[in-house]
């Protein structure tokens, strides 16, 4: 099945915090930056790839507490990366990023209430399936890929190093971690909970790590050539904060190249493996294909 990013945040939404109370001030920021629009691909790919092995892909009561953890992950880092201590950049989504309308304060105190509100959501499938060693996985991996050996590592060597040039080996490192970790978190925990075994979770991972290069990569380009008004968020940001990225030492060119690369080498991956539903699997391909022809 192919889902809209509307399905998807139909999926999601229910998870977010009321707005009410003493704290409802850093509520309100968290569900601004998280309602702001974006692909949902994170979520979208997750629930793809659970539906590939489950046995009712219609039931989400483990998947969507997942789905939604994965995606407030995602928006805190992007909170915090648009901070005036990182990026300083005051728009994302096309609309004011949330230090620029909350206040700098307020903004890290939202990115810091969705990653634990991540993990406080993500918790609530240990009542519902107690004892499952599918959610003790997912949920060790939720934990892990976004901290210092996932994504806080990649995002530390890109801020250590900006205004230096770098080797190869560190803009991998930079690339596999800063963004690639979350999609692979993503794609495995879909995979694991869908019931896969570990060899097959293995084969999502690697697909999904070169779904993250990809993915990058194409950020990449999109930050030379894109347009503000189709990107919903300010080019050539990382010539302003001094980044080098594949797209600055290789050129447009190869960069657009590899792109592709990546994109085949993840869905030859993906179309090797054993399946319970085709549908999903032809979704997920095409999903990722999209990765390469994407303007934002």
């Amino acid at each position: 099945m192919k889902y809209s990013t509307e399905d998807i945040e139909q999926i999601i939404y229910p998870y977010l915090p009321s707005e009410e109370g003493y704290a409802k001030d850093v509520i309100v920021a968290m569900n601004y930056a998280f309602r702001a629009g974006g692909k949902r691909l994170r979520p979208m790919m997750m629930k793809l790839c659970y539906d590939l092995f489950a046995e009712n892909k219609d039931d989400v009561s483990l998947i969507g507490p997942f789905m939604a953890a994965i995606e407030m992950i995602h928006t805190y880092s992007l909170i915090h990366d648009d901070l005036p201590a990182l990026d300083n950049d005051v728009l994302r989504r096309g609309l004011p990023t949330v230090h620029v309308k909350f206040g700098e304060d307020i903004a890290i105190l939202a990115g810091d209430g969705l990653l634990n509100y991540a993990y406080e959501t993500a918790a609530k499938t240990f009542m519902v399936s107690p004892g499952d060693v599918r959610v003790e996985k997912a949920f060790s991996l939720l934990t892990a890929k976004p901290g210092i050996y996932g994504m806080i590592g990649g995002q530390t060597l890109d801020v250590v190093m900006s205004g230096s040039k770098i080797d190869d080996n560190q803009l991998e490192y930079i690339y596999l971690n800063k963004t690639a970790a979350l999609i692979e978190c993503s794609m495995m925990i879909g995979a694991i909970l869908g019931g896969a075994d570990d060899a097959t979770v293995e084969n999502i991972g690697q697909a999904a790590k070169a779904v993250g290069m990809a993915f990058q990569v194409q950020d990449d380009v999109l930050d030379i050539l894109g347009d503000e008004a189709t990107l919903g968020k300010p080019v050539l940001s990382d010539e302003k904060n001094d980044k080098y990225t594949y797209a600055t030492i290789y050129g447009i060119d190869k960069a657009k190249t590899y792109v592709n690369n990546m994109s085949d080498k993840a869905n030859n991956i993906i179309n090797e493996i054993s399946s319970k539903n085709k549908e999903s699997k032809e979704a997920l391909v095409s999903l990722i294909k999209t990765l390469i022809d994407r303007d934002r």
